[in-house]
């Protein structure tokens, strides 16, 4: 049933906003008010985003051995889309595509560039964020979770970029842990005493769900936007016994040594499904408290993941096929590494039960929620809002979509290109001293996986491709070509 899901494709139509909203002023004993009357309509807005969780590691997107009821339960009360992708293969570039609204041709981040001891390249002051953008039109604005885009005291840290509030993990290698000796709320550090001398403690993952649970109780009367970056199932893979218990035992564990950098657990396979278990459980403890709360209404809940699924510390998305049978994993430009899922809800505006082929990505989310909130979207930004898919009703489509990334860490990697031009997806290696700048290229609606480069049949496409991905491209000096 859960298969074909994905399968169906609903010719419900959304309930018209402007519509949704008269019916529910009518329905309070409010008066009725002429359509220009109406001031703006400002949801609560909460999207959740997952760490390194693959494309098919959910039911509805056809995982069958790890179980994820509840959010299979919230695809079935929302819309589920089926081509949606992530701003980067790696972290700090992909989020801060989705805080800028910009693809990486152009995000000042494209890459996991560290700064030690603690923290990341951050975004400059000069970048207006989404978080930025909808408080200054009365949002009240938190991010609880993993950051990732600017070290301590820097310009960057997300009480500088527009959050009222912060609590959980800076630095993304802080979060291989999930029992730090330390996190941050706002720019104060919180020393977790429980957790000194690699004491197993306080699993970091529920501070940060008790804390998104208590934003969501003191700003009910809204509106707000909570951005909730969870760390799960990025590696180390690490569960306390009660959401590995259903798994142990189940599976033929086997670790290579080039997977055991991050092992905190002896079963990795069961660590890895207890995780992502202990996540559903808490994305729908989230979704349970809006709806208790009477907030299902107001409230648009997004939920997807920063890019595909990772390798390291013994995880084996191949066993699970994590990414849906697509090609590639985290790092790579292929499918399986920057398509993601994505389902949103809000009841009463968002048709239930259906799916969306829509191909959008992050830098889609800023203008989207800048149209929801009823803010005029920067003509600067390289998203186009998805607010009418979500309504129901006819969509702009991007002309091409691009990425780019930059190794900066990952040494043994390549600078990488890719395009999604309609059908068509282009992939470009540029290994450094070779020369080699040739385009593969395949048909995803022929070959989803990407098994057979078509790029010799097509010199046309390549060479359109060819096109898009250098003017795409703006030199920056922090992430050059690699032969610069």
């Amino acid at each position: 049933m859960v298969k074909a899901f994905l399968l169906l494709r609903s010719t419900k139509r959304a309930v018209p906003l402007m519509s949704m909203l008269l019916s529910v002023m009518c329905a309070s004993g409010q008066p009725p008010a002429d359509e220009t009357q109406l001031k703006p309509v400002r949801p609560n807005i909460i999207y959740i985003l997952v760490d390194d969780l693959g494309y098919g590691d959910l039911g509805v997107y056809g995982q069958e051995v790890i179980s994820t009821p509840r959010l299979d339960q919230l695809a079935t009360e929302g819309m589920v889309f089926t081509q949606h992708y992530a701003g980067a293969p790696v972290c700090a570039p992909s989020r801060a595509s989705l805080m800028a609204g910009l693809h990486t041709g152009h995000t000042t981040i494209r890459g996991n560039l560290e700064i030690e001891p603690e923290g990341q390249q951050p975004i400059p002051d000069s970048r207006i964020t989404l978080a930025e953008r909808l408080r200054d039109v009365g949002y009240e604005t938190a991010a609880i979770g993993k950051w990732g885009l600017g070290a301590p005291d820097t310009e960057g840290v997300p009480t500088r970029q527009g959050f009222d509030y912060f609590f959980g993990y800076n630095c993304q290698r802080e979060a291989h842990s999930y029992y730090p000796d330390h996190l941050w709320r706002n720019e104060e550090i919180v020393h977790l005493a429980a957790n000194q001398d690699e004491a197993r403690g306080l699993y970091s993952h529920d501070l940060l769900i008790d804390e998104t649970l208590g934003f969501i109780e003191r700003t009910r009367d809204g509106p707000f936007f909570l951005y909730v970056p969870l760390t799960i199932p990025h590696a180390g893979l690490d569960v306390p016994d009660d959401s590995m218990e259903p798994y142990r035992g189940r599976f033929k564990e086997h670790v290579s040594e080039r997977q055991g950098r991050y092992i905190r657990q002896p079963t990795p396979r069961a660590a890895f499904a207890g995780m992502v278990s202990r996540l559903d459980r808490d994305v729908g403890r989230i979704v349970d408290l809006v709806d208790e709360l009477g907030l299902s209404e107001q409230t648009l809940i997004i939920f997807s993941s920063d890019n595909g699924p990772h390798q390291e510390g013994g995880a084996d998305p191949r066993f699970f096929n994590s990414n849906g049978g697509l090609r590639g994993f985290k790092l790579d430009l292929y499918e399986g590494g920057i398509r993601v899922p994505m389902i949103a809800r809000w009841t009463g505006a968002v048709s239930a039960g259906t799916v969306s082929e829509h191909i959008s990505a992050f830098w889609d989310v800023t203008p989207t929620l800048l149209d929801l909130a009823g803010v005029m979207i920067p003509e600067d930004l390289d998203g186009i809002s998805f607010m009418p898919t979500l309504q129901g009703d006819p969509q702009e489509q991007h002309e091409y979509l691009y990425w780019e990334f930059h190794p900066s860490v990952y040494h043994e990697q390549i600078w990488k290109q890719a395009v999604r031009l309609g059908d068509w997806k282009g992939v470009r290696f540029s290994r450094k001293g070779k020369g080699d700048d040739r385009i593969e290229l395949y048909n995803l609606v022929i070959d989803p996986s990407e098994t057979r480069n078509v790029a010799s049949e097509h010199p046309n496409i390549v060479g359109e491709m060819a096109t898009h991905m250098n003017a795409a491209h703006v030199h920056s000096t922090l992430f050059p070509y690699p032969e610069k």
